[in-house]
């Protein structure tokens, strides 16, 4: 039996807690003080409430849920197995995070990320603009695994080129924040991405192929609308980045054979190799070709004057696992060209485990089940199943302000539902990014939302309508829901 079999099978066999003296609305207290814990956490914090602050409200909701099972008679036990259940079946999501932060460390600093770059800000054409908008982010996006990072580096620099064309910043922030969210979805770099399947119980790649089925619909209609509109708007100037590429490639040895890595990995993908061994390869080889092609900045990040085996060996093992920043010239290149590498992935790594005993607690006094018999009851169908998922994942973006939480609450609560209804992980898993990562930035007063209106300079209201794929992606969810598309099964058990 393959691995995939028995992951399938155990999910199958897996009990469900049912704790027949727990009502509903006992079941919905902890869900309810969480979400006002975490609402009022962000308000407090902002954007800082991801560096741990959040992750303990998690642990306060376990404690609520605690309480509500000591007085329905649920023992510590019960509740902590549980626990050790939830944690031991993230297992795999956690080792998959780590290497991803290795991936990100040596394919910056072999010049893999900077080539993307370089290359991406080649297509500008100003009749184009803004559908060029839209890839380049995307490809920066899908290269850096950072919405984030793309806004605050390539973003600010196409609002500067909007301006020069007279072309209106809403938008041109709508575009690049279209594209920036789905490079954020799309790649195995991105926290989101691994955070979402984590939730669902599946698979980095089972999620990211299952996600394209509902995601190149939606970004192709974005890039037709922004084509369309390119041709309709008048513009003046030149877009000017010129500067740009010469920093970039005065810092990097840019060519094209630094692209035979990214197409080693999604070869192995294609071939269906186990995530951890391909991202462990990409690893090994941005790490062979930085010696290659960028011996000058190793030796740097070494601590050496010169290239030899020590300096090589710290370099290489600095960019893999602790934070990496390469200087150049321009100020506002130097958070582009930066990683964290295993370590940078630590608090999305704290916020599963957190995630995992809310979960877990939640589980094992019989709130998950009862609420899932709810939830079964109202969404009679597998629209509404679906429905009810992009509807509480919404609901999160704009009460809890955070796109994390948006993930993480409706991903531990809808689980068994889906499982209940024979639907495979990955159904959720798409739901969730579908509906929690993007809308999020749609939110004023979300972290998203007032992080990238913050940092592009452009209000949420000024580019709400023209972040297509960003509101595009729940409807196109939904669509497929409702006309039964690429909706997949768990795997049947076979009779005795």
């Amino acid at each position: 039996m393959s691995p995939k079999e028995k992951k399938a099978k155990y999910r199958q066999d897996e009990q469900i807690i049912e704790n027949s003296e727990l009502n509903i609305w006992e079941a919905l207290i902890p869900v309810f003080v969480l979400v006002g814990m975490l609402a009022y956490n962000v308000y407090v914090f902002g954007d800082d409430a991801l560096s741990g602050s959040n992750q303990f409200i998690l642990l306060l909701g376990g404690a609520v849920a605690a309480i509500v099972g000591f007085f329905n008679k649920v023992s510590y036990k019960q509740m902590l197995t549980e626990v050790a259940e939830n944690v031991k079946s993230t297992t795999g999501a956690l080792l998959i995070l780590l290497m991803v932060g290795a991936l990100s460390g040596t394919w910056l600093v072999s010049g893999i990320i900077p080539a993307m770059i370089y290359y991406g800000l080649q297509i500008l054409n100003p009749t184009i603009f803004l559908a060029a908008c839209v890839i380049i982010c995307a490809i920066i996006s899908i290269a850096t695994g950072s919405s984030w990072t793309t806004s605050a580096t390539v973003g600010i620099a196409l609002i500067g080129i909007a301006e020069a064309l007279g072309i209106s910043l809403g938008m041109t922030a709508g575009a690049a924040l279209s594209g920036a969210y789905f490079g954020d979805k799309m790649s195995p770099l991105s926290d989101t991405t691994n955070l979402a399947p984590a939730m669902a119980g599946g698979e980095l790649f089972d999620h990211i192929r299952y996600m394209a089925w509902t995601t190149i619909p939606t970004v192709s209609i974005t890039l037709l609308v922004f084509i369309i509109i390119g041709f309709t708007i008048d513009t003046s100037g030149v877009a000017d980045t010129d500067a740009i590429l010469k920093t970039i490639d005065g810092t990097f040895n840019i060519n094209g054979w630094l692209f035979l890595v990214p197409l080693a990995v999604i070869f192995m993908i294609v071939k269906k190799a186990p995530p951890l061994l391909a991202l462990l390869i990409g690893t090994l080889l941005g790490g062979v070709f930085a010696l290659i092609f960028q011996p000058e900045i190793i030796t740097t990040l070494g601590g050496g004057t010169s290239l030899n085996f020590e300096s090589s060996y710290k370099g290489i093992l600095n960019a893999i696992t602790v934070d990496t920043v390469i200087e150049t010239s321009d100020p506002a290149l130097n958070d582009l060209f930066s990683s964290g590498g295993m370590s940078g992935m630590l608090g999305t790594i704290w916020l599963i485990v957190c995630a995992m005993v809310f979960g877990g607690i939640m589980d094992g006094i019989g709130a998950l089940e009862r609420i899932t018999e709810s939830l079964l009851r109202m969404a009679k169908t597998t629209f509404g199943l679906f429905a009810s998922t992009v509807g509480s994942c919404l609901a999160l973006n704009v009460t809890a302000s955070d796109q994390y939480l948006a993930l993480v609450v409706p991903g531990k609560m809808f689980a068994k539902a889906y499982k209940e209804r024979g639907l495979a992980p990955e159904n959720l898993s798409r739901t969730l990014e579908d509906s929690g990562t993007v809308t999020s930035v749609l939110v004023p007063w979300n972290t998203c939302g007032a992080y990238h209106s913050g940092v592009l300079g452009v209000p949420v209201a000024e580019y709400f309508f023209f972040a297509i794929f960003n509101w595009l992606s729940p409807m196109m969810t939904l669509f497929f829901a409702a006309l039964q598309i690429k909706i997949k099964q768990l795997v049947v058990k076979e009779a005795a």
